[in-house]
C-alpha cells in the first residue's frame, strides 16, 4: 500500500462531493463527518516462548444516529488510525445506502496474524476484547469478522464478552459460528452480495451474469465466496489473485476446483493447469474483462493504472479499492463501477439478520436469509439509480448522496444535544 495514501482523507473528499452534488444540509454533515469516538489501546501479551509483546488495537466509533454501531475487526500489519476512521465511517454509510438501523464502526490491530501461533491470536483477542468490553455490546456496538479474522476470532470475544458480563451474550459480535449463535448464510454473505450487485448493474444495461467476464483481485473470504457463486452462475472467471500472485485462463477459472486447492493450504502461485497463466496482481487489474472486481484492500485503483484497466465495469467487493482521483479517470472513460457501500453490504446485511435472530431467539432457514437479502440489495439499488438519474452523477455519487442523506435527516430529526 502506498504509504502516502490517507484513505481517511479520500472517503471525506467523496462525502465532501456528494453533500455538494446532493444539495444536503452541511450543517448537520458536520457531526457525521467526525467519528464519534476514537479508542486507542496497548496489548500486552504473553507469547508462546514465555516473552511479553505489545501490541496496538483501535476501534473507532462513527455514528450511531440510526442504530448501533456495527462494523467489523481486522487484524493486519499495516492497520492504523486513519485506516480504522475509514472504514468505520463506510460502515455508517454502508448501512445507511441499505437503510438497516445500524451506525458504523470499525476495530483494528497492527499484526500480521501469519507470525503468530493459534493460542497467540486467541490470547491477543482476548485482551482486545478486554480492552474495548466498555464500550461494545449487543445495544451498544456489533463487531463481526474482517481482514484476517473470521468466526474462530468472534467466538473468543464473545466468550470473553460473556464472562466479563457474567451472562451468554450472543448479540454482542456477528459473524460467529452457527453453534454459537451464527446465521446460516453469513460466512458467503459479502460474496453472494457482490454477485447480486453484479447481476443487478449488468441488467440495468440490457447485460447478463452468465456469460460475463470477470477478473476478481483476492481470494479470501469475499473473493472465494463472489468468485464459486459467480461461476456457479455462469459467469466466467478470466483471473483470481492472492497475496501469493494471480492466474489467469482466457477459457475461464474453476472456482471450486481453486477452492479446494487453496483450502488444503496452498497458494495461488503454485496452482499449475495446462492452460493457466501467471500473472502479476497488476496484470489482472489491467486484464481484459468485462466485470473487474476488486475484493482485497484499499488503494488498489489509483490514477496510475486506472487509465489502464480495459474492464467496463467495476464492482468494489473491498473497502476503498479505489482512490478519489481515479474515479475521475475511471468517469472520463465511461467505465461504470458500483461503489463498495453498495456492493460489499450483504455482509453487514446478514450480520443484521444474525443480530435479530440473536435478540429475538429465532433460527432462519438459508433460503429465507437470502431471500431477504436480495430483496433489500434490490431495493436500494432501485433508490440510487433513481438517484443516479435524478442527479445525473456517477453510481458511486448517488449512494452516497442516497446515504448521506438519510444520516443528515436523521440527525436533524433529533437534534443537537444538550
Amino acid at each position: 500500500m502506498n504509504t502516502n495514501y490517507n484513505p481517511y482523507e479520500n472517503v471525506l473528499k467523496v462525502m465532501d462531493e456528494a453533500v455538494a452534488l446532493g444539495n444536503l444540509s452541511t450543517d448537520m454533515y458536520e457531526m457525521i463527518r467526525n467519528p464519534q469516538r476514537e479508542l486507542k489501546v496497548y496489548l500486552p501479551v504473553r507469547m508462546d516462548n514465555g516473552s511479553i509483546k505489545v501490541f496496538e488495537g483501535y476501534r473507532v466509533q462513527h455514528s450511531n444516529i440510526r442504530g448501533p454501531f456495527k462494523g467489523g475487526i481486522r487484524f493486519h500489519q499495516d492497520t492504523d488510525l486513519n485506516e480504522v476512521k475509514a472504514l468505520a465511517t463506510w460502515m455508517s454509510l454502508k448501512c445507511a445506502v441499505v437503510n438497516i438501523p445500524y451506525g458504523g464502526a470499525k476495530g483494528g490491530i497492527t499484526v500480521d496474524p501469519s507470525k503468530l501461533s493459534k493460542n497467540e491470536l486467541m490470547r491477543l483477542t482476548r485482551r482486545y476484547t478486554f480492552a474495548i468490553e466498555s464500550i461494545i455490546g449487543p445495544d451498544k456496538d456489533i463487531p463481526a469478522p474482517d481482514v484476517n479474522t473470521n468466526a474462530q476470532t468472534m467466538a473468543w470475544v464473545l466468550d470473553t464478552y460473556s464472562m466479563l458480563n457474567g451472562k451468554p451474550c450472543p448479540g454482542v459480535v456477528t459473524g460467529k459460528p452457527l453453534e454459537l449463535g451464527g446465521s446460516k448464510g453469513r460466512p458467503s454473505a459479502t460474496g453472494r452480495g457482490v454477485v447480486t450487485s453484479t447481476r443487478l448493474i449488468l441488467e440495468n444495461y440490457g447485460e447478463t451474469l452468465a456469460g460475463s467476464r470477470i477478473a476478481i483481485q483476492g481470494f479470501g473470504n469475499v473473493g472465494a465466496n463472489t468468485a464459486r457463486i459467480a461461476g456457479h452462475r455462469g459467469a466466467v472467471l478470466v483471473a483470481l489473485s492472492d497475496v501469493s500472485g494471480a492466474i489467469y485462463c482466457k477459457n475461464g477459472l474453476d472456482a471450486d476446483e481453486i477452492s479446494r486447492f487453496v483450502e488444503e493450504g496452498n497458494m495461488l502461485a503454485d496452482y499449475q493447469a495446462s492452460d493457466v497463466l501467471h500473472i502479476t496482481n497488476e496484470e489482472l487489474l489491467e486484464c481484459e474483462c468485462d466485470v473487474l472486481i476488486p475484493a482485497a484492500l484499499e488503494n488498489q485503483i489509483t490514477k496510475e493504472n486506472a487509465g489502464k484497466l480495459k474492464c467496463r465495469y467495476i464492482v468494489e467487493a473491498a473497502n476503498g479499492p479505489t482512490t478519489a482521483e481515479a474515479d475521475e479517470i475511471l468517469k472520463e472513460r465511461g467505465i461504470t463501477l458500483i461503489p463498495d457501500i453498495f456492493a460489499n453490504s450483504g455482509g453487514v446485511i446478514v450480520s443484521y439478520f444474525e443480530w435479530v435472530q440473536n435478540i429475538q431467539t429465532l433460527t432462519w432457514d438459508k433460503e429465507q436469509i437470502h431471500d431477504m437479502l436480495i430483496e433489500i440489495l434490490t431495493k436500494a439499488f432501485t433508490e440510487i439509480k433513481e438517484e443516479v438519474k435524478r442527479t445525473k452523477c456517477t453510481w458511486r455519487m448517488g449512494a452516497y448522496i442516497v446515504a448521506l442523506r438519510r444520516l443528515i435527516t436523521a440527525n436533524e430529526v433529533k437534534g443537537l444535544f444538550p
